[in-house]
Parts: structure tokens; C-alpha cells; sequence
């Protein structure tokens, strides 16, 4: 499950505005602004979700599971 701590991490990796990030999934920059507000899984439609992280991955990030201490994100092997 994506959550904003995730988003926000996966941004500053790649070095990706919100606005960028929006464009790429196709969502507004308040829906992006908005869902990053919380640490937490993000409350917003499956769709939605998928989109920012499917934009994300294409930019070079790797989401990894929750593994005891909290989901996290890295950068892919290039």
C-alpha cells in the first residue's frame, strides 16, 4: 500500500517536483499535495494510487514492503 511518507521519499530520490509527479500520473498537484500530507497509506482511490506509483517506478524508484520497520523506497539498479 503507497503511503505519503513513501511518495515524498520517492520524490526526493528522484530528484521530481509535485508538479512533475502530477503531470506523470495524471492527477492535479493539489490531489499530489494533498496525499502527501500524511505519513500514512494514502487516502485516495486504488486508481489513483496506482497511477502516482506507476509514474514513479518509470522514474527510477523501487518500493519496498513493509519489513518490520515501516515500507520504504530505493532507487533502482540502473
Amino acid at each position: 500500500m503507497l503511503t505519503g511518507a513513501q511518495m515524498r521519499a520517492a520524490r526526493a530520490l528522484i530528484k521530481m517536483r509535485q508538479v512533475d509527479l502530477a503531470k506523470a500520473a495524471d492527477l492535479s498537484e493539489e490531489t499530489i499535495k494533498r496525499l502527501e500530507k500524511d505519513s500514512g497509506p494514502v487516502q485516495s482511490t486504488a486508481n489513483n494510487a496506482a497511477a502516482i506509483q506507476k509514474a514513479l517506478e518509470a522514474a527510477g524508484v523501487v518500493f519496498l514492503p513493509e519489513n518490520g520497520n515501516g515500507p520504504g523506497v530505493a532507487l533502482r539498479k540502473s
